[in-house]
């Protein structure tokens, strides 16, 4: 009987970390170009954009211009991931954009996109910007990290307190936690014109129940995380019904919720996590129809 073939029986030697950059890399400059034949894909491959399941080459594959130069990368070896957030040039319009892509043996076989298409919603927030945050970019000294399961603990934690938010917290923040969505720091930031609460802090936000309307925060996923760095990258929906009008925060004060019609969002964040809480979050978040099913599955919650 002849012997096994070594090497059909080996495990495949999983990517590093610059491996994994330079295939992102790679797929922006295709990207760019328009080019998606200079992509090494997989011979199946999952893409999506803005939610929607798209033939590769089709989406900001016709319209992409340019990239910006913000660039927050991120990668997980043991599971042959890689994204990022950055800004996507269309003709002129500079859209913040997030994406995640699987790599299986070198190829690319998962594509997730969201682009926030201001220009086309008629809306944008005040002031964005996208600047480099050193919190993000570092490499956590060992002492600090915590296992990656629960790293996605903490982060779903933070999903289990959006959700009906009523005051209980079930996460832990470090004091000067920020989170910035859509390129505006939504925390910590008195000088936010649409909503009084952004003055406060993470935590300080969730303790006084502003977000009961959030009803449901689901379809959690956590593909990606980044040990060194402490990062975890998901993707959820928040649903809302519109039901609730007015309300009590569990300081007393009576305020209005800012959602009245059926209403989701769909949203890639980005959680920093040292000495086992959240320091610093990043989002890109678009409004899709209420409901709105994932073409990647997720948990039913």
């Amino acid at each position: 009987m002849p012997l096994p073939d070594a090497m059909r029986n080996a495990v495949t030697t999983p990517l590093g970390r610059q491996d994994l950059y330079a295939i992102l890399d790679g797929y922006l400059q295709a990207l760019a170009d328009r080019n998606p034949a200079a992509v090494e894909w997989a011979s199946q491959v999952h893409f999506t954009e803005n939610n929607v399941a798209l033939m590769v080459g089709d989406g900001a594959w016709n319209t992409a211009t340019g990239l910006g130069d913000y660039d927050l990368r991120f990668a997980d070896p043991l599971t042959g991931q890689v994204g990022m957030f950055g800004l996507l040039d269309e003709s002129g319009n500079v859209s913040p954009f997030a994406l995640r892509l699987g790599v299986n043996d070198g190829s690319v076989a998962e594509v997730e996109m969201i682009v926030v298409r201001d220009a086309d919603e008629g809306f944008k927030l005040p002031d964005p910007k996208f600047e480099p945050k050193l919190v993000l970019n570092e490499t956590l000294p060992v002492k600090r990290r915590v296992p990656r399961e629960r790293m996605v603990t903490i982060a779903n934690g933070y999903f289990d307190t959006l959700q009906l938010n009523d005051g209980a917290v079930f996460t832990r923040f470090h004091a000067d936690c920020n989170r910035v969505e859509n390129g505006v720091q939504t925390t910590n930031n008195p000088a936010f014109p649409l909503f009084a609460i952004a003055k406060l802090g993470c935590e300080e936000q969730m303790r006084l129940g502003n977000y009961r309307f959030d009803d449901r925060v689901r379809g959690r996923r956590f593909p990606l995380v980044d040990e060194e760095r402490g990062l975890v990258f998901t993707m959820v929906f928040i649903d809302h019904c519109g039901r609730l009008a007015d309300y009590r925060l569990t300081d007393g004060t009576m305020v209005q919720s800012p959602i009245r019609r059926p209403h989701s969002f769909y949203m890639l964040e980005l959680f920093k996590i040292g000495d086992g809480a959240i320091e610093q979050i990043e989002a890109n978040l678009i409004t899709v129809p209420y409901h709105m099913p994932s073409p990647w599955g997720g948990w039913a919650t």
